[in-house]
């Protein structure tokens, strides 16, 4: 496992970050050590978590993959090894200050976070998705509270439009104010056109680092689907929704086609081409099981060529109208 700087900071984080959302949901908590464990002796060292994870399950609260992940660390005491990335702004309790970005909010969300995670500070705090009721310089104010009294290292933020993160970055430079220095889009090789249009030269620009989340495409890019899957769930009704088409199909064949090349997986090299995008610091993949983390921490030992690299890109060009 190779480890890159997060954006301009000095941070150093896995060229691939594990993702946690399964915690508690689709990986029991057995489950969920056996795989942070294989994460770990791989050479990982980036987990990332939000506090509303995953209050979409049964009998799920919200905050289930915090304690889960704090439990973890305190039982292999490996807190300093970890950088721990979770996020603010969906609803975790009732009242008109339950969610939000407000000062309100993140003050009293941040506090409960560190609670879950048993420790006393964040690596990585990030603003779930923007919040139009507040005031962005009241977002980084509070932000930059919490950096100031050590409870958070660094800021970031995820599923933000270009216009609100330049206004973030913005508010910052202008109050003299902690920054976002990561962005966590939606992006994979199927689903280039809305972090690629704006985000991306802003990142770019900016130094921030890029965290992406749904790298493999709901699994469309492990190329477990065919033409004619049934959708057996609500997640596969999504995936064949956004990618059962002429542009998904061509995007799959290509994937298939490199890895026939390369003797690789369509796993490795949908993650092997983001991480050969010059402003990627670290894919978010999950896993239900070691054997799928496995699968995934393979694209670190795979270097596609530019011909490949060349391949994919035309194959998932959103600007040729595909």
């Amino acid at each position: 496992m190779n480890y890159r700087n997060l954006g301009r900071t000095g941070l150093k984080v896995s060229e691939l970050c594990l993702g946690a959302m399964q915690w508690g949901w689709t990986a029991d908590e057995e489950t969920s050590r056996r795989v942070m464990d294989a994460f770990v002796e791989a050479g990982g060292n980036f987990l990332d978590t939000a506090d509303i994870y995953s209050n979409w399950a049964p009998n799920n609260p919200g905050g289930v993959s915090e304690e889960i992940i704090g439990r973890w660390m305190k039982a292999r005491k490996n807190r300093h090894q970890m950088v721990v990335a979770t996020k603010v702004r969906g609803r975790m309790w009732e009242g008109p200050n339950g969610e939000g970005l407000s000062r309100v909010h993140i003050l009293k969300a941040c506090e409960d976070s560190l609670r879950r995670l048993q420790t006393d500070y964040i690596d990585l705090y990030q603003a779930h998705w923007y919040d139009a009721e507040t005031p962005i310089e009241e977002t980084m104010d509070a932000l930059d509270a919490l950096v100031r009294q050590g409870k958070v290292r660094y800021v970031g933020c995820s599923n933000y439009p270009a216009w609100r993160l330049m206004e973030a970055l913005w508010a910052s430079d202008k109050r003299n104010l902690v920054r976002y220095d990561s962005l966590q889009p939606h992006y994979n090789l199927a689903h280039r056109a809305e972090y690629e249009r704006e985000l991306k030269e802003v990142c770019l620009t900016f130094g921030l680092g890029v965290i992406p989340y749904s790298p493999l495409a709901g699994g469309f890019l492990t190329g477990k689907y065919a033409k004619e899957s049934a959708a057996e769930s609500a997640r596969a009704e999504g995936v064949k929704r956004r990618y059962f088409n002429e542009a998904g199909w061509r995007v799959l064949d290509a994937v298939k086609a490199v890895a026939a090349e390369t003797g690789a997986t369509p796993t490795a090299v949908s993650l092997a081409w983001l991480l050969a995008q010059p402003e990627m610091t670290a894919p978010i993949i999950g896993a239900n099981s070691v054997e799928q983390l496995q699968a995934s921490l393979a694209a670190c030992d795979l270097k596609l060529t530019s011909g490949q690299l060349a391949l994919l890109d035309q194959a998932s060009e959103w600007r040729s109208g595909a």
